[in-house]
């Protein structure tokens, strides 16, 4: 994999002439300083090199919650080079920061892995780790291997909160699961984030788990009963509480675009993230892979099981679900901001480094043109993608 380029060598750097996107606000024919890995607190220098971005927009970096790799290589089961390449492909789409999720698996091989992908995030290179599974219903399995799942003991729970070496970001569970609810207390006492997905859950039982301390709906809609008018479900319950981040898988498969709009209605622009929830095809292509134990088909970019048909994830990557939203979906460039950056960076309780383009914060951004279109990612204040070479 090609390192990343240095964007001066060590001169205030300045990008001129974008449509820039702060929390204030877009700024026409604005700027960034970028200094060292930051984003400046002065003014640059006047001999200060100057990158044209004129016509194009400026935007933070994009975070990603939920990801399973990308690249041919997958989070669950590659080595450690194979994460690092998983990674960089989505860096290539604007992806800064990524949370590395896992599979449902034997309890013994996800400690091992939670092990070697805690080395990544101590190195920096993922924002932590996301457990996706074993503890999910059966009923709402998804691509998740069935003979695997449990119910979630806060035993097991803390087994792989240990094995995770204090960077365990999220973990998924269906919390009406005997368990379930003593599960979510635990996660949130060493500040874990609970994520109620792949449930059966009725109402009542997810307000309770909210209740607890359950702040984040995994791929909400997807791996859940469906709204109801006499049985609201999970749903109802996700979408109205306050507390909770709502997941959405943005690449015209998972969700009908109504379905999107129904949840920036209820919960507002403040409460969304956009996740890809990608496996090993996102940047990479059709054909056969592996999601932990499962076979999967992937064709025309839609990822589903061989054995039943299940949709297994998604080949997606967040400036596709940047592009998506402004040109499909009808939502404002700074609502997809906040949903592909300010709440994730929020949620992580990383507000202070990442997530909005203000002074003192990491020099995470990416350039795109008229059409939405990535021309240059920066990251740390290093060019993956160089708008000048694009």
């Amino acid at each position: 994999m090609p390192d990343a380029l240095p964007a001066t060598d060590g001169t205030p750097l300045v990008l001129s002439g974008a449509r820039v996107v702060l929390p204030t606000g877009t700024v026409d024919n604005g700027r960034v300083v970028v200094e060292g890995a930051r984003i400046a607190r002065t003014a640059p220098p006047d001999h200060a090199p100057v990158v044209d971005v004129s016509g194009h927009w400026l935007v933070p970096g994009f975070i990603d919650l939920h990801n399973h790799g990308g690249g041919g290589a997958s989070f669950t089961s590659g080595t450690v080079e194979d994460v690092l390449h998983g990674i960089h492909t989505h860096r290539l789409h604007g992806t800064t920061t990524l949370v590395a999720s896992t599979v449902t698996g034997d309890m013994d091989f996800l400690a091992h892995r939670a092990g070697l992908l805690s080395e990544l995030a101590e190195q920096g290179d993922i924002a932590g780790i996301h457990f996706e599974g074993p503890f999910i219903s059966p009923c709402r399995k998804g691509a998740h291997s069935e003979e695997l799942l449990r119910d979630p003991d806060p035993a097991e729970v803390r087994k792989l909160i240990d094995a995770a070496r204090g960077r365990a970001t999220m973990m998924t569970l269906a919390t009406e699961l005997p368990g379930g609810v003593d599960s979510v207390r635990l996660l949130a006492e060493h500040g874990v984030i609970a994520a109620i997905g792949h449930t059966d859950a009725t109402y009542e039982q997810t307000v309770a788990a909210i209740d607890a301390g359950a702040t984040v709906a995994t791929h909400l809609f997807n791996a859940m009963p469906p709204l109801g008018h006499r049985s609201p479900g999970p749903i109802a319950a996700l979408l109205e509480d306050e507390r909770v981040t709502v997941e959405l898988i943005n690449d015209g498969t998972h969700l009908h675009p109504a379905a999107l709009q129904l949840a920036f209605h209820h919960a507002g622009a403040d409460r969304v993230a956009f996740i890809t929830d990608a496996m090993d095809a996102a940047g990479f292509g059709d054909g056969r892979y592996m999601l932990g134990p499962l076979e999967v088909e992937v064709a025309d970019g839609v990822a589903r099981l061989v054995e039943g048909g299940s949709i297994a994830g998604s080949t997606l990557t967040l400036d596709r679900a940047f592009q998506r939203a402004v040109t499909v979906d009808g939502l404002t460039v700074e609502d997809a901001v906040a949903a592909l950056s300010a709440n994730p960076a929020r949620l992580l309780g990383m507000t202070d480094t990442i997530g909005s383009l203000e002074p003192g914060k990491f020099a995470d951004l990416v350039v795109l043109n008229h059409n939405f279109e990535v021309t240059g990612v920066m990251r740390r204040g290093e060019w993956v993608v160089d708008p000048q070479l694009a």
